[in-house]
C-alpha cells in the first residue's frame, strides 16, 4: 500500500474581536483603538484566546477588555467566526492563519474616559463607518446621490457573477430601497457586502476588488477600518437592530432610571430610524418593559418627565420580551 502524503499543516491562531456598543448624547457608540502608526485606521478591539489561561472564549474576551481599556462590559453575545484568508495577512506572509471570533458587547458611557485614552481606545459614532444608515432625518442624501447610481452602474456591467438566488439588480433593490421597496433596517450586512462586492468601499480595493471604475472617480463609502473589523461591525449593527424586537437588551445600554423620551431617543440612534411619540409610548406601555420610579427628572429643561426602570420581572413572564418596532420603513 503506498504511503499516505504527508499533509501540509498550516498553523492557526485565534483571536477575540468585539463589537462594543455604548450610546451617549442620543448616539451609538463603537470602542475604537488606534492602530499602529503605519497604520491610522480605527479598529475594533482584538485580543488573542490563550487555551491555557482562559477557559472560554468570552471569559478570555472580558478579561483583556478590562485589562486593555479598565471597561467592564455587560452583555456579551458571540456573533459569527470570521476567518477569510487576508484578515490579517501581508502579501508574502506565511505565518500562522488567523481566525477571529467576534462579539456584540454592550456596555454604559463610564468615567474611563482616561483610562481608555491611555489604552489608545475611544468611543465613536458608529453613523461615522456607515453614514446611509441613520434614517432619523430622512432617507440618507448619499443613497441617491452617490451609492444607487454606482450600485446600478455596477449591476448593468456584463461581469462574471457567482450564482446567487438574486440577480444584482435585485438585491440592490432589496438592501437599498431602491425603485420603490422599503428599507430594512436589520439588513446592514448585506448592504456592506453587496458594497464590497462591487469594489465600493476601501476594504474591496484593499483586497484587490476591482470596481471597474477610475479610482480617482471612487468615492470614500464611510471611514474604512482595519482588516475586515468593519464586516464585524456591520455584523453586530444589524444583530442588535433585530435584538431590540424580542429582547430587552435596550436596557442594558439606559441608566437605571431614564425617561420615556430619553428610551425612545436611544431606540432611535440604535435602529436608525424616527419613531412617532404616542405609538412608541403605547408600545412601551402594552409591553410593560418599564414602570414608573414615583420620581421625575427635570434635565430636560422643560416640564418634569416621570422617570422609570427596567421591569426585570418580564422576562420571567414572557419568553421575547422587546420593542416590537414594526417591519420596514
Amino acid at each position: 500500500m503506498p504511503a499516505m502524503p504527508e499533509a501540509h499543516l498550516t498553523p492557526i491562531e485565534v483571536g477575540l474581536t468585539a463589537a462594543i456598543v455604548a450610546v451617549e448624547a442620543e448616539e451609538p457608540r463603537i470602542l475604537v483603538s488606534a492602530g499602529p502608526a503605519s497604520d491610522t485606521r480605527a479598529g475594533l478591539p482584538f485580543g488573542p484566546f490563550d487555551p491555557l489561561s482562559h477557559r472560554t472564549f468570552e471569559i478570555g474576551l472580558r478579561e483583556w477588555v478590562e485589562q486593555q481599556t479598565a471597561l467592564t462590559v455587560g452583555y456579551v453575545e458571540q456573533l459569527y467566526t470570521f476567518g477569510d484568508r487576508g484578515r490579517h495577512a501581508r502579501p508574502g506572509d506565511t505565518g500562522p492563519h488567523m481566525i477571529s471570533v467576534g462579539y456584540l458587547a454592550l456596555t454604559r458611557m463610564s468615567d474611563n474616559a482616561a483610562a481608555l485614552r491611555a489604552a489608545g481606545a475611544a468611543f465613536e459614532p458608529w453613523y461615522r463607518f456607515f453614514p446611509w444608515e441613520d434614517w432619523r432625518d430622512g432617507r440618507p442624501e448619499i443613497l441617491d446621490e452617490v451609492i444607487v447610481p454606482l450600485l446600478d452602474q455596477w449591476a448593468k456591467s456584463g461581469k462574471a457573477e457567482p450564482a446567487r438566488p438574486l440577480a444584482r439588480r435585485e438585491r440592490l433593490r432589496h438592501c437599498f430601497a431602491a425603485g420603490g421597496s422599503p428599507w430594512d433596517e436589520e439588513k446592514v450586512l448585506d448592504r456592506y457586502e453587496l458594497l464590497y462586492e462591487a469594489g465600493l468601499v476601501e476594504e474591496a480595493r484593499r483586497d484587490g476588488r476591482d470596481a471597474g471604475l477610475p479610482r480617482a472617480k471612487l468615492p470614500t463609502l464611510g471611514e474604512p477600518m482595519r482588516f475586515d473589523h468593519r464586516r464585524i461591525l456591520a455584523t453586530a449593527i444589524a444583530r442588535l437592530r433585530a435584538k431590540l424586537k424580542y429582547r430587552p437588551v435596550v436596557f442594558e445600554l439606559m441608566p437605571d432610571e431614564f425617561t420615556l423620551t430619553e428610551l425612545q431617543r436611544t431606540v432611535e440612534a440604535i435602529s436608525g430610524r424616527h419613531l412617532h411619540k404616542q405609538n412608541f409610548r403605547r408600545l412601551v406601555e402594552t409591553t410593560e418593559l418599564v414602570e414608573p420610579t414615583g420620581e421625575t427628572s427635570t434635565a430636560t429643561g422643560g416640564r418634569p418627565a416621570a422617570l422609570f426602570r427596567f421591569r426585570r420581572d418580564v422576562v420571567q413572564e414572557r419568553p421575547a420580551p422587546g420593542l416590537r418596532l414594526g417591519g420596514r420603513f
